[in-house]
């Protein structure tokens, strides 16, 4: 199909960054155009960044409870090692095992890899607490009085959140705090928008525990993020995740846990050509893995996504994406959600099994033009989802160009009212090839009229 040879050929040079930031290198070797000399002696020259030599050792910096050039338990040290590696350019950040209390996101930096050590390092986000504002605080404030100021601490991350006063949406910040007398407190950034107590606005020690914003040239590696659900508020994935980056570009994550955090495992948004391989996201109160609105060229490769609302949710807009050799299963809501303009990605050879209402949802948006088109399901094993009137593929809304091919859509707990693929009135142009449906009371429900 031409929409997935298309995806393979733009992987190239993408897979060849990816590669290098992982190992600490942030561009990689090579892969001129065609009629270009090819680089044989390669040198560190100031300004390039496009080629650079393949240094036998690179700088690192460990962190630890103890016997570390950083010594500590708390985020506090791993993002002065962060900084440290930054200000120096380019070079790893290693945390070594133990258990790490976090009371604010680690902020990572660009051309900076944070690597830990597997199943023994892991970050736990302290319990969070709430309370309400006591005076206003205007769009041009850097400060906010707090009714009940016990727990909360200098160097807190926290979540400012209100109903806006002039069109009634929620207004949602993150912040952190630098300073205080009593109930009052510093911001690090002034707050832009208005918090008027007749809007009754909280603030909560909530944060993304890692994040970035406006940042290129990053990699995460081999660690545990536990976000102690039981003790925490819950925050929407557009604000925050046990994982979260805005804007970045160029990033991998490799090897991580995230679980139990109460929202998203890892969410990023407009964010592009991001990386996520051998990861299991379980357990989080929403979505696994979330490419959220505008996001280009996700790989999504070889991840666990189970316990979760939804195990995989391509958000607005995401383009030319590859999900692959997942398994996708036990989720409550759906294996993997699919809709608003999501257009031209391939979702291949994933095991998608046993989620409550169906394995792979097509959602119906706001109509046409809005629901995703040029989608290719291909080589997938879907089985067992839903309730007894479950779906293992809904094609809802006005979804179109979707082709179906060599999937295995199976039903092995009795017909009961279950349907193997679903193609919604609105639907058009779905294309189904070699496709193995058994066990359902209706292997195809067709409820097109045209």
């Amino acid at each position: 199909m031409d929409c997935a040879e298309n995806m393979r050929m733009n992987r190239r040079d993408l897979l060849r960054v990816a590669s290098g930031v992982a190992a600490g290198a942030v561009w990689a070797r090579g892969g001129w155009a065609d009629g270009l000399p090819a680089i044989t002696r390669p040198r560190a020259t100031s300004g390039d960044s496009a080629v650079e030599p393949d240094w036998a050792e690179r700088l690192t910096v460990t962190v630890g409870p103890k016997d570390a050039d950083l010594v500590g338990d708390t985020e506090k040290p791993i993002q002065a090692a962060l900084d440290y590696v930054a200000r120096l350019g380019t070079g790893t950040v290693h945390v070594l095992p133990g258990t790490y209390r976090m009371r604010n996101s680690l902020f990572l930096r660009a051309n900076v890899r944070l690597l830990g050590s597997g199943q023994e390092t892991v970050l736990i986000k302290q319990p969070s607490i709430e309370t309400t504002l006591a005076e206003d605080s205007d769009w041009y404030d850097q400060e906010v009085t707090l009714v009940d100021a016990d727990g909360f601490d200098v160097g807190d991350g926290v979540v400012l959140r209100t109903e806006n006063v002039h069109h009634g949406g929620l207004d949602v910040l993150r912040r952190t705090l630098v300073a205080r007398t009593g109930n009052r407190f510093k911001l690090d950034r002034a707050l832009r928008e208005n918090f008027w107590t007749l809007k009754a606005p909280t603030i909560s020690t909530l944060f993304p525990m890692l994040t970035a914003e406006e940042t290129d040239d990053l990699a995460v590696e081999s660690l545990v993020l536990d976000g102690n659900r039981s003790h925490n508020g819950h925050i929407d994935g557009n604000y925050a995740g046990a994982i979260w980056f805005q804007d970045c570009s160029r990033i991998v994550l490799r090897g991580l846990t995230m679980r139990n955090y109460n929202g998203d495992g890892a969410s990023w948004q407009v964010c592009h050509d991001v990386l996520v391989e051998d990861c299991h996201s379980h357990d989080n109160a929403d979505l696994g893995l979330h490419p959220g609105s505008g996001s280009q060229r996700p790989i999504i490769r070889r991840n666990v996504l189970e316990r979760n609302d939804i195990g995989l949710f391509f958000c607005w807009g995401v383009k030319y994406g590859l999900a692959e050799e997942n398994v996708v299963r036990d989720n409550a809501s759906y294996g993997i959600s699919i809709g608003h303009r999501d257009n031209e990605n391939v979702i291949r050879g994933n095991e998608v099994c046993r989620n409550g209402r169906a394995g792979v949802v097509f959602r119906p948006e706001r109509g046409k033009g809005f629901a995703a088109w040029g989608n290719l399901l291909e080589a997938n094993r879907i089985v067992d989802n839903g309730a007894d009137d479950g779906v293992g593929i809904d094609i809802q809304g006005t979804t179109e160009s979707v082709v179906l091919e060599r999937n295995e859509v199976r039903e092995t707990r009795g017909p009961a009212s279950r349907v193997g693929v679903r193609l919604g009135p609105e639907s058009r142009d779905v294309r189904m090839v070699d496709n193995q449906i058994d066990g359902f009371a209706r292997p195809v429900e067709d409820l097109r009229t045209e």
